[in-house]
This record gives C-alpha cells, sequence and structure tokens, in this order.
C-alpha cells in the first residue's frame, strides 16, 4: 500500500532575495510575452510553427541585444523553463 504525504514549506526570502526573484519573475514574463510575439507573427505571416530549438535560439538573440540585455542579468533556468512550458502549450494546443 502506498502513502502518499505532502509537506507545506514557508519562505522568507532575504531584500536582496526579494529583488532577485522580482528581476526574475518579470524577465520570465518579458521571455515568455516576446517569443509568444515572435511565434505568433511566424505563423501569421509565414504560417511557419517555431519549435523550441528556434525559440531558445532566440531567446539567445534578445539577450544580445543592448536593450534587452537585462535577460543575461538573472539565471537562464527559469528562462529555458519558460520556454519548455510554452512550447508544451503550443503542443497541447495544435494536437
Amino acid at each position: 500500500m502506498k502513502t502518499e504525504r505532502a509537506y507545506k514549506y514557508r519562505f522568507y526570502p532575504t531584500p536582496e532575495q526579494e529583488i532577485l526573484l522580482a528581476r526574475t519573475f518579470g524577465c520570465v514574463r518579458f521571455v515568455w510575452n516576446a517569443v509568444l510575439r515572435h511565434r505568433t507573427d511566424a505563423f501569421y505571416e509565414r504560417k511557419e510553427k517555431i519549435g523550441y530549438n528556434d525559440t531558445s535560439a532566440f531567446l539567445t538573440q534578445l539577450k544580445k541585444q543592448p536593450d534587452t540585455a537585462f535577460l543575461a542579468e538573472v539565471s537562464s533556468v527559469p528562462l529555458q523553463q519558460c520556454l519548455r512550458h510554452q512550447q508544451s502549450a503550443f503542443k497541447h494546443f495544435f494536437a
């Protein structure tokens, strides 16, 4: 017999951690919207479906542009995970 357990944890970030978390969440939101616009434009203009590898390359280009260089200041792990979540959403939508 399998027993499942649940644990609740409370997180009390320091002021520095709060700033870093807010910046990270803001960057994830920005990347989600930018990549969504990129995918939508590609679909409506060229009838092209953009995959994960293309969005990852687009994210790399975004990080290199001067006006979006702030994306390189946060961890890339949440940004890449954002792309994976969006890929999954598009995969389920078109299925």
